[in-house]
């Protein structure tokens, strides 16, 4: 399969998704429960994103995966209680990303 083929059927799908998007009615889009479901899709799509890159690795010679705790770990710690105390999200980001970074220095 070309490359190009690809990039342009996922162009068309991505698209004809956001034309179907303007069929939706106003009144269902601005429903109070469609707006707390997306609420809460996003927060579990992003959670499972994060689960999946922090405790996830492959093997380089088989296509097995297995659970990890490494440096990316200590940074998801350190991001949770920067999150908890306030932070702004860019310091978040910075720190958690130099405390992973300092461990992966050290070990």
């Amino acid at each position: 399969m070309n490359s190009w083929f690809a990039v342009i059927v996922a162009s068309i799908s991505v698209f004809s998704w956001k034309m179907l998007g303007y069929l939706v009615p106003r009144k269902l889009l601005e429903s109070k429960s469609l707006t707390k479901l997306s609420g809460y899709l996003t927060i579990g799509l992003l959670a499972g994103l994060v689960g999946v890159q922090t405790f996830s690795a492959s093997s380089q010679k088989t296509s097995e995966h297995f659970l990890v705790i490494d440096e990316r770990f200590a940074g998801l710690i350190v991001a949770a209680i920067l999150l908890k105390l306030k932070a702004p999200f860019i310091v978040v980001v910075i720190v958690s990303a130099a405390v992973a970074a300092a461990i992966r220095l050290a070990f």
